[in-house]
C-alpha cells in the first residue's frame, strides 16, 4: 500500500501497522509557526530567526525557485556556508516540492561539478560566483525579509510519500561518487520513529547542528526545527575548535548535540565538567562504531544521571537512522530496529539466521530510499525485493555484518566489503584507488585503513610507479592530485611505493600482505639536512614538540608538512588545543590547513600573538 503524506490537505501516509501516521515535516513546521511565531527557530553566530521570519524567508525563496523553473520532483543544488541561510534554503527547496542536493563549498571543483551534472540540477542556491559552476546552471541567493510580510506566505507544494526529499552523495567504489535519493515519506517516518522510540523529547529542545550537510546524519538534527525545536547552526570555526564549540553550547543553552565517537575524546573533559555541574546534555552519537571504553564511560555518566548519549545506526540508503539505543550498560551494540523499520539478518541464500548467529543486515520499511541517481544496475543490486513482504516492496542490502541478541538488540560486527568509516564519513577505498591510478605516473594502487596507537585511523596508499614516465611520483605529487578530486577526509596520509602489489593465488590484490606504514620514518640517524632545518625559537620548538607527540614522530623538521606526516582533522584539533593552552591564542583547524608547514604555522602563530 502506498499513499501520500498527511498534511494540510488531510492526505494519509504509508504507515506500519500500529503506528501513528507520519506527517510531512513542512506541515509540522507550519504548525510550529502557528503555535509560537515569535519563538526562536534558528540561530547562528550572527543572527536569530523566529518561526515567523523563517516561514517568510522560506516562502520567499520557494517563490524564487518556482520562478526560476523549479518544479515538483526537480533536484536543486544547495552550496552555502553553514548558517541560518542554509536552513532557509533547504526548507525552501522542500517548500517548492523539490529535492535538495547538498554540495559542500569546500569540495574540489571537479567533485562539485560532477555532483551538479549527475543530479541534473538546473538551479543552484549559492553565494559563489557563476564561473565556479557548470555553464547553464541558474544561481540564486537567499533573501531575508526583515519582517513577516502582511500577506500570508503561500503554503508548501503538496507532495506524496514517494516524492524525493534530497540526494546525498557518498563515496563510490568505481571512482565516482553516487547519489542516494530519499523520499519525503522516508524523512517523515524517520522523525516519527525517533519520537515514538523516545529518542526525541516530546517538548521543544535546543538542538546544535554539528554534522556536515553533505553527511546524512545532518538530517536528523537540522530537520528538528520542523517539529518546533530551536536549531543552533554551528559554523565551521565552532565545529573545528573545541573551545569555540563549548562556548557556543554554553551561550545558547544547547541541550542536544550530534557528534561522532571520534569527536568525543576532544570534548569529554569540558562536557563531563559541565555534566558534573548539573548542565544536562544529550549526545546523538553515530557515523562509526562506539569504542568499548567510550561506551563504558558514557554508560556510567547516564547511570549517575549526569549525561545521556544515544548510539544511532543507519545507512544513507535508509534515511539516516534505522536502529538506535541509549548507551546504558553492557557492551557496545546498535540497539533494536526503530519503529516501522524491518530488520532482517540473513545468510547468503537470504534465509534468516538464528539469534546469536552472524549474518548480513537487510532493512525494509518506509525509510528505504528510491535508489541511486542514474545507476539502475547498482540500484537493482543493492535494493532487492523483500521476500518477507507480500506487497512488492524492497529491502536494502547494507553490507553490514551483525548478530541479533536474544533481547532484539543487534551487535555490529563489521563490513563484508571494502567500504569503511573514517571519522564519521563513509568511504569506498576503490574510489581513492581509482583516483590514484589517474595519475600518469601510477600504474596500480591499493588503499587500506590503518589503526595506529598514536595518530589513530589513517588511510594508507600503496602504489606502483608507471614505466611510461620519468621517475616515480612523490607523496606530495599524489596528494596534490588527489586534492583536486577528493574531499579532505578521503586523502591518504601515507604513500608507499612498491615494485608490485602482492597478489593472492587467485590473482587479486592481497590486502593482508600490504606493508604497514613505518612507525616513525624519522627514526633513522640524523642527517645534515635535519640539522639545517631544525626548529628554531620558542614557537617553532613548541609546535615541533606538539607534532612529535600527536603524530608519534621522534624528530620533526621546520620544513615538514603536517599532513604529509600523517596529520588529519582530529589530530589538527589536538594541535589547536595545545597552542591555545600554551599561548592563549584561539585558532581553528582551518588555519592549520592553510599553514601545513611547521615554519609557516609558527609565523602565523607569532602574528596572532603580536595582534593579541
Amino acid at each position: 500500500m502506498t499513499g501520500v503524506l498527511e498534511g494540510p490537505h488531510g492526505l494519509d501516509a504509508t504507515v506500519a501497522p500500529g503506528r501513528g501516521r507520519p506527517v510531512d515535516l513542512l506541515f509540522r513546521l507550519r504548525q510550529a509557526v502557528a503555535a509560537g511565531p515569535d519563538r526562536i527557530a534558528v540561530r547562528d553566530r550572527n543572527d536569530a530567526l523566529s518561526f515567523a521570519r523563517l516561514d517568510a524567508a522560506t516562502a520567499d525563496l520557494a517563490e524564487s525557485l518556482a520562478g526560476s523553473g523549479v518544479r515538483p520532483g526537480d533536484r536543486v543544488g544547495v552550496s552555502l556556508p553553514r548558517g541560518a541561510d542554509l536552513v532557509v534554503a533547504l526548507l525552501a527547496v522542500w517548500r517548492a516540492g523539490a529535492a535538495y542536493v547538498p554540495i559542500d563549498p569546500a569540495y574540489p571543483d571537479e567533485r562539485r561539478h560532477t555532483m551538479v551534472r549527475d543530479a541534473g540540477a538546473r538551479v543552484l542556491v549559492t553565494t559563489a560566483a557563476a564561473g565556479e559552476w557548470p555553464s547553464g546552471v541558474r544561481l540564486l541567493t537567499v533573501g531575508r525579509p526583515g519582517a513577516p510580510a502582511d500577506r500570508r506566505p503561500a503554503p508548501p507544494v503538496p507532495v506524496d510519500a514517494h516524492a524525493p526529499a534530497y540526494v546525498i552523495y557518498t563515496s563510490g567504489s568505481t571512482g565516482t561518487p553516487k547519489g542516494v535519493e530519499t523520499t519525503r515519506g522516508g524523512v517523515a517516518a524517520l522523525v516519527a520513529a525517533l519520537e515514538e522510540a523516545g529518542m526525541y523529547a516530546p517538548e521543544p529542545r535546543v538542538v546544535a547542528w554539528n554534522a556536515s550537510v553533505s553527511f546524512d546524519a545532518s538530517v536528523q538534527q537540522w530537520a528538528r526545527v520542523c517539529r518546533g525545536d530551536t536549531l543552533v547552526v554551528l559554523d565551521e570555526d565552532e565545529r573545528t575548535d573545541p573551545a569555540r564549540l563549548i562556548a557556543a553550547l554554553d551561550a545558547h543553552g544547547v541541550q542536544d548535540l550530534d557528534l561522532t565517537p571520534s569527536h568525543w575524546p576532544l570534548l569529554r573533559d569540558e562536557l563531563l565538567a559541565r555534566a558534573a555541574e548539573g548542565r544536562a546534555l544529550c549526545l546523538f552519537m553515530g557515523g562509526e562504531p562506539v569504542p568499548e571504553g567510550t561506551w563504558r564511560e558514557l554508560a556510567a555518566e547516564r547511570a549517575a544521571g549526569r549525561l545521556e548519549a544515544l548510539n544511532l545506526y543507519g545507512p544513507t540508503e535508509c534515511t539516516v537512522d534505522t536502529a538506535a539505543t541509549w548507551i546504558d550498560g553492557g557492551t557496545p551494540h546498535i540497539g533494536p530496529a526503530l519503529p516501522g523499520v524491518r530488520a532482517h539478518v540473513l545468510d547468503l541464500d537470504l534465509r534468516p539466521v538464528a539469534d546469536g548467529v552472524a549474518g548480513e543486515l537487510y532493512l525494509a520499511g518506509p525509510q528505504v530510499a528510491l535508489g541511486y541517481v542514474n545507476r539502475p544496475a547498482l540500484t537493482a543490486t543493492r535494493f532487492v525485493a523483500d521476500p518477507f513482504a507480500a506487497d512488492g516492496t524492497r529491502m536494502y542490502r547494507t553490507g553490514d555484518k551483525v548478530r541479533r541478541r536474544a533481547d532484539g538488540a543487534m551487535e555490529y560486527l563489521g563490513r563484508i566489503d571494502r567500504q569503511i568509516k573514517i571519522r564519521g564519513h563513509r568511504v569506498e577505498l576503490g574510489e581513492i584507488e581509482a583516483a590514484l591510478t589517474r595519475h600518469p605516473a601510477v600504474s596500480a594502487a591499493a588503499v587500506t585503513l590503518h589503526h595506529g596507537s598514536v595518530a589513530g585511523e589513517q588511510l594508507v596508499a600503496c602504489f606502483v610507479a608507471s614505466d611510461a614516465v620519468d621517475g616515480p611520483p612523490t607523496a606530495e605529487d599524489l596528494r596534490a592530485q588527489l586534492a583536486t578530486q577528493l574531499p579532505k577526509f578521503m586523502l591518504p596520509t601515507v604513500y608507499t611505493r612498491l615494485e608490485a602489489l602482492p597478489l593472492t593465488v587467485n590473482g587479486k590484490v592481497d590486502l593482508a600482505a600490504l606493508p604497514a606504514p613505518e612507525a616513525d620514518p624519522t627514526a633513522a640517524a640524523e642527517t645534515a639536512g635535519d640539522r639545517e632545518n631544525a626548529p628554531e625559537g620558542e614557537v617553532e620548538t613548541l609546535i615541533a614538540a606538539v607534532w612529535s607527540e600527536v603524530l608519534g614522530r621522534d624528530r620533526v623538521r621546520a620544513d615538514d608538512d603536517f599532513f604529509a606526516m600523517g596529520g588529519h582533522s582530529l589530530i589538527a584539533l589536538r594541535v589547536v588545543a595545545r597552542l591555545k593552552k600554551q599561548f592563549g591564542i584561539a585558532m581553528s583547524t582551518r588555519e592549520v590547513y592553510r599553514h601545513p608547514q611547521l615554519r609557516d604555522l609558527a609565523r602565523h602563530v607569532e602574528t596572532l600573538r603580536a595582534a593579541g
